[in-house]
């Protein structure tokens, strides 16, 4: 298929708010044909060290976290290279941008300007070719179409609550269902069940950022008792053939200088090993995401070697979405799985060969949202397109969460044709 160039008139860029009320850039591209694209950066909480880094004013405004910088930056030297002359490729696109930036890390012109831009490039090159996005995408990264399983996150702790659980995300993944108009039926009985169980427990729900509960307690094993409980009361059958768990434990953020600090107890590697054991014995848990600190690769290796003939272990911090670092830990058998978040890495096209990286060495791949997140629905359409076969945008509740998983059932009625399920 030959791919049209693409003509940039123009860039505008401004300030919007995103889930957790914090700025974050969104930037809109006027094309030559007329056609307006637009594209919103989102931002983390919960951040590896190796990400890509934001361009934030550091003044009082917002306490430090206004993006008028990126704005100017959007708006001025990238704005200037983005008109200048018609772009044949998103990949010569993004490696100018780059080029720009100049800095290892995205950090003189932002990696939330950079995202941003590469997405609406992304979505003016889909406009220009008269392709859904999503089609686009596949035809890009010459992937085959696939709808994705959602992982719901309907219990937070960690950085995304403000409760005692150490661990950060706790998700249903219904992954036997026969759609995925199914599996978003699923998700929302599953968390309204849950709902119930925790008002009848705890008297009060209280919501993480990404619209899972926050009840106030500290074991994690506690948690996934709760969430086995609720799949059943709404009616299905916990296991790893109909609805599974999955776990972000986000390590780096109960690593210690002695090791692990979980529920009150210190733990060494080896223990919180045994620990992730005990609860994969216990739990129908299908996937452990950061279960390790990102430098800790004894960790991680000690992991590989006991759960990964059984379970899925991904890499987000460890990995950032970073095409090298993926490949490193591919060699030294880290994980058997990677996290996929554009705007850990910069642009698109860095992401696209990320995924890339992870499918040659064997390793499965699920898109990820962000705790701050916004409206924007790309990261539906990047699932699908690249048929990577998973997603985990949050709870199935709050607009910035089900707009992605709406934007899913919409491709899904669009393209009755495309399979469901785990690549």
């Amino acid at each position: 298929m030959p791919q049209p160039s693409l003509h940039i008139e123009a860039v505008s860029a401004h300030q919007i708010l995103d889930s957790r009320g914090y700025p974050t850039i969104e930037v809109e591209l006027r094309l030559a044909d007329g056609a307006l694209v637009r594209a919103a950066a989102p931002a983390g909480a919960s951040t590896g060290a190796h990400e890509a880094v934001e361009l934030r004013d550091g003044a009082p405004a917002y306490s430090g976290r206004g993006v008028d910088a990126a704005v100017a930056m959007a708006e001025g030297e990238l704005a200037d290279l983005l008109t200048a002359h018609p772009w044949h490729s998103l990949a010569e696109l993004d490696y100018a941008m780059r080029e720009l930036d100049g800095t290892a890390n995205a950090s003189r012109v932002g990696g939330n300007t950079l995202v941003a831009l590469s997405m609406a490039a992304c979505r003016g090159f889909a406009s220009a070719a008269q392709l859904p996005l999503h089609s686009w995408i596949a035809f890009a990264t010459g992937s085959t179409e696939r709808l994705p399983v959602p992982h719901f996150n309907v219990l937070n702790g960690g950085a995304h609550a403000a409760n005692e659980l150490d661990f950060q995300e706790f998700m249903i993944a219904p992954v036997g269902a026969d759609s995925f108009e199914a599996a978003v039926r699923c998700g929302a009985e599953t968390y309204h069940a849950l709902a119930k169980r925790i008002r009848r427990q705890f008297k009060e729900t209280g919501l993480g950022d990404e619209g899972g509960f926050a009840p106030r307690m500290a074991r994690p094993e506690e948690a996934l008792g709760l969430v086995v409980e609720a799949i059943t009361d709404a009616g299905y059958t916990p296991g790893m053939g109909e609805v599974a768990v999955a776990l972000d434990p986000a390590a780096n953020g109960f690593h210690t200088d002695n090791g692990y600090r979980v529920a009150g107890e210190d733990l060494s590697d080896g223990q919180l090993l045994e620990y992730y054991l005990r609860m994969v014995d216990t739990f129908p848990i299908r996937s452990i995401e950061d279960g390790f600190a990102e430098d800790d690769a004894t960790g991680w290796i000690s992991q590989d070697g006991r759960l990964a003939s059984r379970i899925q272990l991904v890499g987000d911090d460890l990995y950032v979405t970073d095409p090298a670092r993926i490949a490193d830990g591919a060699r030294r058998r880290l994980s058997n799985a990677v996290l996929v978040k554009p705007n850990q890495i910069g642009t698109l096209t860095q992401t696209f060969e990320a995924i890339h990286v992870a499918r040659e060495h064997n390793m499965a791949c699920m898109i990820s949202h962000r705790s701050g997140e916004t409206l924007d629905t790309f990261i539906a359409d990047l699932a699908v397109g690249t048929g990577v076969g998973q997603i985990k945008s949050g709870a199935p509740a709050r607009g910035e969460r089900v707009g992605k998983y709406n934007r899913l059932l919409e491709i899904a009625r669009n393209h009755p044709e495309l399979p469901y399920g785990l690549a």
